[in-house]
């Protein structure tokens, strides 16, 4: 197999893809028995699936990245894919190659066999045919070895067109699992920013309940001390009763995304309900907005699927010229070295070499060539449809992820000021009804404001963080890899990198994982 080379990520800081240890493990190198972090049991072998590992502590989403590659099974298919693939060119090259063949037969036959094709009226004695006054030599035993060399000389350029058909096949199925990681770093980021939105949606809620307590033990206090009705302890307990269920509700999201980042990260979470695992690190905050233009452009020259199409193209192409290589005729040579018993004397051996040459040229073959050719090229053509279609798919998907980010860092940009004037409005509410100046609904409108305020950011940053995700794989832009064989867009892809415009939102460092020596 060429080289397929490495690739590093770019989307997660500090992050090395350990795209070169899954390429290794296609290229037959030994299976990678390291650990990714502690208490982190990583696959060792990608043809088996092994028990669940388990993660205890905090998790990165460098390491959450880093484990996915290692025991997602979608990645482990399409790395048996390419393994396949390779296989489906070792056969492709066997028609190209001699065939070495030994031979060997041995047969015994009744005597009564033999005797039973003479004449009629004819007699056997001591081998003597009184019929014919001749002698006969039967023999019942006879036996037979054979080495013997067949090459193909000519086949009308069906064997070439198939190499290049496996060889293609090959590099579809590298695109597969270049697509495979791209899809699955994109999987995991999204579902990492999903658990951090949870959990600071857990914080958020739990605030709501504090502020909620705070404004009861506030006008218990006050109804103690004969200053307020008892109608303000009963609107308090109320309110601390209408917010504990949205606090209850985001634990149990928390908890269940969590479950589920386990799940595609190939982990075990605790059997009791409970999940072990725990994300380090904040949601990411807004930056500044892409090029889109040159975004697209690079989707057209680096997404994976994009080039895998048009493998496609190229192996229906050469389709055509293995269906067309039915109506040329083939050449083929054969020799060998062969023994046999001597059809007259038992106890000899005789031996001698033979040479060959066979020829077929099928004048007509019902059509069935062209046929062939006909489907092939309909293929072709129906390729070469998918794959446009598939460019305005992509386009498309940038688009829409470009979008998406405009949409969220709006939202964000707009919620930041509103969350300081929900502050400082619940300041001022409290502080009036102190002096007895406000009322206890100012304080309460102004509670229900702040949570709608900040709830409203999160949901921003956590829609920011997922369209972001979405549109670095859109991109193809969380990976990089460097290719043995020439790619032809590889000069667009050049001519967009060095052009000096911003193809990507930035992404802020995550916050330092205790005990992993800080984040990178």
């Amino acid at each position: 197999m060429r080289n397929v080379g490495k690739g590093r990520m770019r989307g997660v800081p500090g992050l090395v893809v350990f795209v070169a240890m899954l390429l290794g493990e296609v290229r037959g190198d030994a299976g990678v028995g390291k650990r990714v972090g502690e208490g982190v049991p990583v696959r060792t072998d990608f043809g088996v699936v092994p028990a669940m590992a388990k993660v205890e502590g905090e998790l990165s989403l460098e390491k959450a990245v880093e484990i996915a590659l290692r025991q997602n099974p979608d990645v482990a298919r399409a790395l048996k894919d390419i393994q396949r693939a390779q296989g489906q060119i070792v056969e492709a090259r066997a028609d190209a190659l001699p065939r070495v063949a030994m031979t060997a037969s041995f047969d015994y036959t009744d005597p009564e066999l033999r005797f039973s094709s003479l004449a009629p009226g004819a007699s056997v004695l001591g081998g003597f045919n009184r019929a014919s006054n001749s002698l006969i030599h039967y023999q019942n035993k006879q036996w037979r070895v054979e080495l013997g060399v067949r090459q193909n000389v000519y086949s009308g350029g069906r064997i070439t067109a198939q190499r290049e058909v496996a060889r293609i096949a090959r590099d579809e199925a590298y695109y597969a699992l270049r697509a495979t990681i791209d899809r699955t770093i994109s999987a995991v980021r999204v579902m990492y920013s999903r658990v951090l939105a949870a959990r600071a949606m857990v914080e958020v809620s739990e605030e709501a309940v504090r502020l909620a307590d705070e404004q009861l033990s506030n006008a218990t206090s006050r109804f103690n001390a004969g200053t307020v009705p008892r109608f303000n302890v009963l609107r308090a307990e109320v309110e601390v009763a209408n917010v504990k269920p949205a606090l209850i509700r985001s634990k149990n999201e928390y908890l269940i995304l969590r479950l589920e980042l386990a799940k595609l990260l190939g982990l075990t979470p605790s059997m009791d309900g409970g999940a072990l695992l725990r994300c380090s690190g904040e949601l990411p905050d807004v930056s500044g907005a892409p090029d889109l233009s040159a975004a697209v452009q690079l989707a057209r020259a680096r997404r994976p699927d994009l080039k895998q199409q048009r493998e496609r193209i190229l192996s229906e192409k050469e389709s055509i010229k293995v269906a067309l290589a039915g109506k040329k005729p083939t050449v083929e040579v054969n020799g060998g070295l062969r023994m046999q018993r001597d059809a007259w004397d038992i106890d000899t051996e005789i031996h001698g070499w033979f040479f060959g040459v066979t020829g077929q040229w099928n004048l007509f073959d019902g059509m069935l060539s062209d046929g062939r050719a006909a489907q092939a090229r309909a293929r072709m053509d129906s390729a070469r449809i998918a794959y446009d279609d598939l460019v305005r798919q992509a386009e498309l998907e940038v688009q829409k992820a470009y979008a998406d980010m405009q949409q969220a860092r709006e939202t964000v940009t707009s919620q930041k000021k509103n969350v300081e004037q929900a502050l400082e409005a619940l300041r001022l509410a409290k502080e009036r009804l102190s002096a007895g100046a406000g009322t206890q609904l100012e304080v309460l409108d102004a509670q229900v404001a702040l949570t709608r305020a900040r709830t409203n950011e999160l949901q921003g940053r956590s829609d920011f963080a997922r369209a972001q995700a979405e549109f670095d794989r859109a991109t193809a832009a969380d990976t990089v890899f460097d290719d043995g064989f020439k790619d032809p867009l590889a000069v667009l892809e050049k001519k967009v990198l060095s052009a000096n415009v911003p193809l990507r939102s930035e992404v802020p460092k995550l916050a330092p994982v205790p005990g992993s020596g800080g984040g990178k």
